[in-house]
């Protein structure tokens, strides 16, 4: 498809750049479907018996990701961050970027549903109507968050998505549950135009969501924006916060 076809332009140069987090991550690797998959816990008596599942920009199972994860973790949720480019592929200097991206969307959008599938027999109660699903998506990660809430048959009860990339107008037609978008007003991939436009189909559509905008700010803020800058810091934990409060109100209080 031609970058014209998509609300949510592909990943570009801009994606592959931004600021690695320190910090050091609690949860361990291992395998779900052959699939490496972060698993972030929560602390002892502190989980709320609910699941994220997280799926990652294009840097994948980065520094980043995994804290981002023990955050979720920190409010309560098991969280599960698939690693769709394994690990093994590494970015050399001039790669050819569409060849790269085509090749790890054809895997994702085959293996993402058998992922979650196969996480929520691993890792849900012994009464699934007990174990309620949240997604979420950065980048890359987002046209996943949109697979899953177009689903009827997944346990998802809500989604969120940050700085988006490869959406199309029907993804946005077809979701089925409620969606938060954490936007950044510079975003490259979903311009403003884009952005107004997606808002457009969910109203029309009477979609439940809710946009957050943040003012000055590029694509990549939520998951590698530089934690020096005060603002920038701000932003990604505003969206950080807003996200678990959403799943929060749709796991545990709706």
């Amino acid at each position: 498809m031609a970058d014209s076809d998509y609300l949510a332009k592909p990943p570009s140069a801009c994606c592959f750049s931004g600021t690695i987090h320190r910090g050091t991550p609690r949860g361990r690797v291992e395998q779900v479907l052959d699939i490496p998959t972060y698993i972030a816990r929560p602390a002892e008596g502190k989980g709320n018996g609910h699941v994220v599942l997280y799926f990652p920009d294009v840097w994948g199972h980065s520094n980043n990701a995994f804290l981002l994860m023990d955050a979720f973790a920190d409010a309560g949720f098991l969280t599960l961050g698939i690693d769709y480019f394994r690990g093994n592929d590494p970015l050399p200097e001039g790669f050819d970027q569409a060849a790269w991206r085509a090749k790890h969307v054809a895997f994702a959008t085959e293996n993402v549903p058998k992922w979650a599938a196969a996480a929520r027999e691993r890792f849900g109660s012994t009464t699934p109507e007990k174990t309620k699903y949240a997604v979420v998506g950065y980048c890359f990660g987002a046209p996943y968050v949109m697979q899953m809430l177009a689903a009827t048959d997944n346990h998802v009860s809500a989604g969120a998505f940050a700085h988006p990339t490869l959406l199309k107008e029907e993804d946005f037609v077809g979701i089925k549950h409620p969606l938060l978008l954490s936007c950044a007003e510079n975003d490259h991939a979903f311009n403003t135009e884009s952005r107004r436009k997606a808002i457009d189909i969910l109203q029309r559509e009477n979609k439940v969501y809710h946009e957050q905008l943040f003012y000055g700010i590029a694509h990549g803020f939520a998951s590698k924006g530089d934690p020096d800058d005060p603002y920038q810091r701000w932003c990604k934990e505003q969206s950080l916060r807003a996200i678990i409060d959403w799943f929060d109100l749709w796991l545990i209080r709706s």
